[in-house]
């Protein structure tokens, strides 16, 4: 018997992020992920952008306060 086995290599980014936001009373939502920020870019403009994308496909968050953001190095 033969076994054939296939690795599929993804691209390994370079940060780690997690934003938990709260509305209070109503909902409260974690993201978590990935990313390889752009040149120039900042811890800030980074946490902006992902604001950005959660509250486009979750607009019951625009208003959320942040209970806790998290931006890393994506390595051990």
């Amino acid at each position: 018997m033969s076994s054939t086995q296939t690795t599929t290599t993804a691209p390994v980014h370079t940060h780690h992020y997690v934003l938990t936001l709260d509305m209070p009373g109503r909902c409260t939502g974690t993201w978590a992920g990935a990313l390889t920020p752009g040149s120039g870019e900042t811890r800030q403009s980074v946490y902006q952008w992902l604001r950005q994308q959660i509250t486009t496909a979750h607009p019951q968050y625009a208003d959320a306060n942040v209970l806790f953001f998290s931006l890393e190095p994506n390595r051990l």
